[in-house]
Order: C-alpha cells, then structure tokens, then sequence
C-alpha cells in the first residue's frame, strides 16, 4: 500500500490558533516535494472564509493552497492535486458534498492508487474511514448513503471525550454511544481520538502521534488505552471493510 494519511482529531487545541498543535506534523507529513495542497471546505457553510483561514496557516508553513470550491470543476482538481487536506465542520455536510460532487471515487483512487497525501481535520478525517456512523455531529443535511472514503479499514471518533466523574449531565457519554454502535452486527472497530491525538498512517503501519492518546473500541471487548506512539497497524488488516 502506498496511502499516507495525518488523521488529526481537532483543528484547534484549546489556547492555540488553528492547526498550530500539530503543525510540525503537518510539514513532516507533506516534506518539500509538495508544493501546493487542495483544501476541501465543504464541512463550513462559509466556504471563502473557510478557505481564507486554512490558505493564511498553509502559506505560513510553506506550502500553497487551492481550495476546491473555488474550482469549476471539482474532479479535475482532485486529479491533479499533490496532497489533499479536508478541514472539519459538519460531518454530514461534507459527505454530501463529496457525494454531490461526484469526489468519492475520485478521492479515493488518488490516495489509495496514486498514493498523494491526505490530511483530515475533525470531520475530514471521519469521512477517511469507513463510514461516518461514528461522528458527533447533527444530521443537518442528508447525504446519500453514510458510507464515506474507506481509507482505512475502521472508524474513528474525533474530540473523543472522557466521562467527566463530576457531572450531572445524564445523557449517554461518548464511550455509551460508541458501546451502543457496537451493538449492531459486522460494525467495526472505533479509535476515539482525544483533542491534541492524530493517526500516522503510512504504508501499513499506523502509528499514534500528538499528545493525548486515545481509546480504542472493539466490538465484544472491553476498550482499551493507548499513549502517543502505539503502533496501530493492526487495525489496517481488516476483513469488515467493503469493497466500495
């Protein structure tokens, strides 16, 4: 396999600016052989703002961007794009988006066949995996199928968030939703990635990167606590992936 993918929990850590937290991630990740990145706004309503913000943090790192939403022709762009970046919002919103803009196949062959990097934030990186059931988002659009990008062969959980032991809040915690996903047949595993964690994957090995770890769910088991530097390429191997 010749994918590489930065799956990033969050955008924005909590007293930093945007992307600033994992910004050394991001120039390893991409190297000097890119040169320019395409921005998928679609997650935000305000697509130019959108744009605006993730241009100004790319230029400051040294690369140029191009958002796709500017392009009159959105496949053409994922054709000949170097590296991909999908920023977060809402997760639904996006998915429809790239179904809409006919950029599922798309997407998919330029990473998985051509092998150019692909970097998801929040929402971009549930639509990454294999399907978006796992978001925490409100279905404020419909999208026609939850089906996302299978760039890897299980879901993850973005802004994962412990149960607070203080709280009177009694709706379902993060970790009883998730149990409940697991409820249902052939569902696959689940990295809930806490604020501050993203995922390496290059190749067949998927390593923990950032500063928070994360939780990982496996239907029938109890969920399981991994620091920053697991090895998580185990979780590439897996049969419940469909072929889309």
């Amino acid at each position: 396999s010749r994918k590489r993918l930065l799956l990033v929990s969050n955008s924005t850590l909590h007293g930093e600016g945007y992307l600033s937290h994992c910004q050394q991630h991001i120039q390893s990740f991409l190297g000097k052989k890119v040169k320019r990145v395409l921005f998928v706004p679609y997650a935000l309503h305000d697509r130019d703002a959108y744009a605006r913000t993730a241009r100004e943090k790319f230029e400051s790192l040294g690369y140029g961007l191009d958002s796709i939403h500017e392009s009159c022709d959105p496949v053409e762009a994922v054709r000949k794009s170097e590296a991909i970046f999908i920023g977060g919002g809402n997760t639904f919103r996006l998915l429809k988006a790239l179904y809409d803009n006919s950029l599922i196949q798309e997407i998919r062959k330029r990473v998985l066949e051509d092998g150019i990097p692909y970097m998801g934030s929040s929402a971009g990186t549930n639509v990454a995996t294999v399907s978006i059931n796992t978001t925490n988002d409100m279905p404020i659009v419909y999208p026609p199928s939850l089906q996302a990008l299978g760039l890897v062969p299980f879901n993850i959980n973005p802004h994962y968030l412990d149960p607070d032991v203080k709280s009177t809040h009694m709706g379902e915690t993060r970790e009883e939703r998730i149990r409940q996903y697991h409820e249902e047949p052939n569902t696959p595993p689940v990295l809930g990635l806490r604020e501050g964690a993203m995922l390496l994957v290059e190749g067949d090995k998927a390593t923990l990167q950032g500063v928070t770890g994360a939780r990982l769910f496996l239907r029938g088991k109890e969920p399981t606590e991994h620091e920053p530097g697991t090895d998580f390429s185990f979780l590439l191997i897996d049969s419940n992936l469909q072929n889309l």
